[in-house]
């Protein structure tokens, strides 16, 4: 028979407890036979209060004779002493894994609870990362803590309408408790649940919380009960322990995968393996539909399940098996969905139809058609019901946001079947405007002779919410170019021409004056082509034809760039845009300056000064006088180059703009240390002496100028340029300067940069006497130049590779170099490239 739990009293105390009840009840049968036997109200007065008076004492006698002295224990709360511990926790799952240390958080936290308080641990995060996992393993780790039982209650219900009186109720009648009456409602529910949880040590499991109210009113004061909530929000509880569960780790994924699919079948494969997990955005519940599915399906293999995730229009449908939250991806989302407003669910609808991997909060405005501040607080309620995330701040110091990757098909999904078509196509509209504008001020800001004639510097953007005068044009399109282009390539599909030309365009330009982000710039340099074409308007395409002829000219097809160049020259000489004119005639130039033809390209670098000085714009004029000046740089003419350079400083210096100040200053630092070098070989030292000092100076500004702006690009060209000034006193440190330009450039993707550099990185390592490696850095540059279809930079490589085997002694090894140099030179039409390749071919001819 089993025993009470109060089996364990002392016999003396339980015998009293027996008897005194037993007595009273006998004297009670006693006084009540007297009462109905003998008709007490026919005696005298006198006899009836005798036997009364006798009754009661004899009562009161065996009461006190029966009551144990000592002061009796705190009852109890009723309730049959035969109803078993409630163990209504839900079986652990067998594949559970990862999570080892939010485990060991709850651990420490169960370890460290106060003495005074229930122990609360809350559990939030978005649907299907596996909070009621975690919360159902951790809590059969600690079962044995809490031999008076564990409860259970899933507070969606089956069909969400669960409140805090349901759940007690079930609580108490699981702990015993019989209601024969109404309690009277919920304070006097949490009373009753108070009464039977005192002195008790219960583990109280709520899963699926939706708000901290109802949670607040299940906790109960016993401090040796400990409760532990799951939910998709955070739900402020005071005094609690609140523990986000984020996605898997790819490991933990992989891991989990491998556990239901198997072993050897995932590590058969585990770059699909890795591609599944990715796809599921490291989501558990996701995860585990595969797994499950790869386990029922022997003959599917995970390259073949990772195909059909793949495609995003199907991708949901493959992570359902059923119409559970636990069993569907899509269902777990429309449960977090239902949670939320009407606006919000708007909003995230028009969220799932962009394609930005994050983005800042004014964007959430621009799709409601609402203030930014509005828009902001409609986002932040999303990241709050865990349908959104923070994804932290960008260089602009502005939050970011984005949607989980199956949160953004789902929304899609939400936005065709409910959004009219006319409403989407708006709410895109809106958003590409905001960034259209957004960018054209950046550009217009960071290169303002870019998009006005005759402009001068302006101080920095306006201020406002579109950009903030703290802000560089720099930071700014550092933090928005992936958007950017997500914008782009959006209003291309959407076929917005317009959107897509002028966010294009910005962004090109903005590329352009950072000589930074090469692929993007000429994907977009096409787009920005493509839509100008589409929307039929020449002067655009004329505009967008500079535009990729700036780029693909940059990275090394000079001949593509002066046919992009030449046909902007037709459109708008044809349309009477002499301003345009003029810059597509330097542009012409300057692609036939990089392909070696000096001769024409001075010829139209000198049309363009005349044409920018007919239209008064003294910036532009400058500046292709200083391009002229690099030209002649080329031709040995190094005084006319000197009396440009000095032409152009004196008009930056009057406009302060000392950006473009710093570029001349550069060109003039590598004009001096040509002279320089030349004087050194004529036996003029003292001569030579002082240009290299003022060609170090000239350099030394350019750096820190550049430096002081963050102009890595540029800052990169001038570290290269103090590489190449050939002091030979100063040789290791103007190695020391290349290798600096070097590993700039390769960190900026500039791959004709690196080529550029590493040309002089052999000039360098040649004048220090370490012939093996100057030869292997040349060899480097002309691959590289071939590769990049440079033809006459991969002649002035190989012609450089001749002069450093001839002066280390090797010219039978240096003829082949400088023959094929020579002809590169010729086919080019190159004059100057075939004097200097013949000299450096008759001094390796010498015995």
């Amino acid at each position: 028979m089993r025993r009470s739990r109060h089996d364990d009293r002392l016999p003396a105390r339980r015998r009293s407890s027996i008897a005194g009840p037993a007595a009273a009840g006998l004297l009670a049968a006693v006084a009540s036979a007297l009462g109905t036997s003998l008709n007490i109200w026919t005696l005298p007065v006198s006899a009836r209060v005798v036997i009364t008076v006798v009754s009661a004492v004899l009562v009161g006698a065996l009461a006190w004779a029966t009551t144990d002295p000592r002061p009796a224990p705190p009852a109890a709360p009723p309730g049959p002493e035969a109803v078993p511990p409630p163990a209504q926790l839900p079986p652990a799952i067998a594949h559970f894994t990862g999570r080892g240390e939010a485990l060991a958080e709850l651990r420490e936290q169960f370890a460290d609870r106060a003495d005074d308080s229930p122990l609360v641990v809350s559990i939030y995060g978005q649907g299907g990362v596996g909070k009621s996992a975690l919360a159902t393993k951790f809590a059969h780790e600690i079962i044995g803590a809490f031999p008076d039982g564990q409860l259970y209650f899933d507070l969606r219900g089956p069909d969400g309408t669960a409140g805090p009186e349901d759940v007690l109720l079930g609580f108490l009648r699981a702990l015993g408790v019989r209601l024969t009456t109404d309690p009277g409602g919920l304070a006097e529910l949490q009373k009753l649940w108070w009464t039977w949880t005192k002195d008790r040590q219960i583990l109280i499991f709520l899963d699926n919380a939706q708000n901290g109210d109802d949670v607040k009113a299940l906790i109960p004061p016993e401090a040796r009960c400990a409760v532990i909530v799951t939910s998709r929000q955070p739900l402020f509880l005071r005094n609690r322990h609140d523990r986000q569960l984020g996605a898997f780790t790819e490991a933990q994924g992989v891991e989990l995968l491998a556990r239901l699919a198997g072993d050897e079948r995932v590590a058969g494969d585990l770059d699909s393996a890795l591609a599944i997990v990715r796809l599921c955005d490291r989501l558990p519940l996701a995860i585990s539909i595969c797994g499950g599915r790869l386990a029922t399906r022997e003959n599917w293999s995970l390259k073949e399940l990772a195909d059909r995730l793949g495609d995003e229009r199907r991708r949901l449908d493959h992570l359902e098996v059923g119409r559970r939250i636990d069993k569907s991806v899509r269902a777990s989302l429309q449960l977090s969905y239902e949670d939320c407003t009407d606006v919000q669910r708007r909003l995230l609808r028009l969220m799932g139809l962009l394609t930005a991997p994050d983005v800042q909060g004014w964007v959430a405005g621009d799709l409601l058609d609402t203030s930014v501040l509005d828009g902001a607080d409609q986002l932040e309620a999303l990241v709050d019901t865990q349908l959104a995330e923070c994804s932290g701040r960008d260089g602009t110091g502005e939050m970011r946001y984005r949607l989980h990757d199956l949160v953004r098909l789902f929304a899609r999904e939400l936005a065709v079947e409910e959004e009219p078509e006319s409403h989407r196509r708006a709410a895109i509209e809106r958003v590409l405007y905001g960034y259209r504008r957004r960018a054209e001020a950046a550009a217009t800001d960071r290169w303002p002779q870019d998009w006005r004639r005759r402009g001068t510097r302006r101080g920095p953007v306006a201020s406002g919410p579109e950009s903030p005068a703290e802000i560089s044009s720099a930071e700014w399109f550092a933090a928005e170019r992936v958007a950017l282009l997500s914008a782009i390539h959006l209003a291309r599909d959407a076929e917005l021409w317009d959107l897509a030309w002028g966010t294009g365009r910005a962004f090109c330009s903005l590329c352009h004056s950072l000589r930074a982000y090469w692929s993007d710039w000429q994907v977009v340099a096409d787009v920005v082509c493509e839509a100008a074409t589409r929307a039929d308007d020449p002067r655009a395409l004329g505009i967008a034809l500079m535009e990729r002829s700036a780029v693909v000219g940059g990275m090394g097809r000079p001949a593509e760039a002066r046919h992009d160049a030449e046909r902007a020259l037709e459109i708008f000489t044809g349309l009477g845009e002499s301003w345009w004119a003029a810059r597509a005639t330097r542009s012409v130039g300057m692609s036939l300056f990089s392909d070696g033809n000096l001769d024409r390209g001075q010829g139209h670098l000198i049309d363009a000064i005349a044409a920018f000085k007919a239209e008064d714009d003294r910036w532009w004029q400058a500046r292709t006088q200083r391009n002229l000046a690099e030209l002649r740089l080329a031709q040995r003419r190094y005084g006319e180059a000197r009396e440009l350079l000095e032409d152009s400083l004196g008009v930056f210096q009057s406009d302060a703009n000392r950006y473009s100040e710093a570029q001349t200053q550069r060109v003039l630092g590598e004009v001096l240390a040509a002279e320089a070098r030349g004087h050194l070989r004529d036996g003029e030292a003292l001569e030579a002496e002082r240009k290299f000092i003022l060609a170090g100076n000239a350099l030394r500004f350019a750096i820190r100028a550049f430096r002081d702006r963050h102009e890595e690009w540029e800052e990169a060209r001038c570290l290269r340029a103090a590489g190449e000034i050939g002091d030979p006193q100063n040789g290791l440190q103007e190695y020391a300067s290349m290798r600096r330009a070097k590993e700039r450039l390769v960190k900026l993707g500039d791959s004709w940069g690196v080529a550029r550099t590493e040309l002089s990185e052999g000039r360098v390592l040649a004048r220090l006497g370490r012939t093996t490696e100057a030869v292997k850095a040349l060899r480097g540059a002309v691959e590289d130049f071939e590769e990049l279809g440079d033809r006459w930079w991969q002649a002035r490589s190989l012609r450089t590779l001749g002069e450093a085997l001839v002066d280390a002694g090797r010219r039978q090894e240096a003829r082949e170099p400088v023959e094929q140099a020579l002809e590169i030179y010729r086919s080019l039409e190159n004059e100057a490239g075939v004097s200097r390749a013949q000299e450096v071919l008759e001094r390796a001819m010498r015995p």
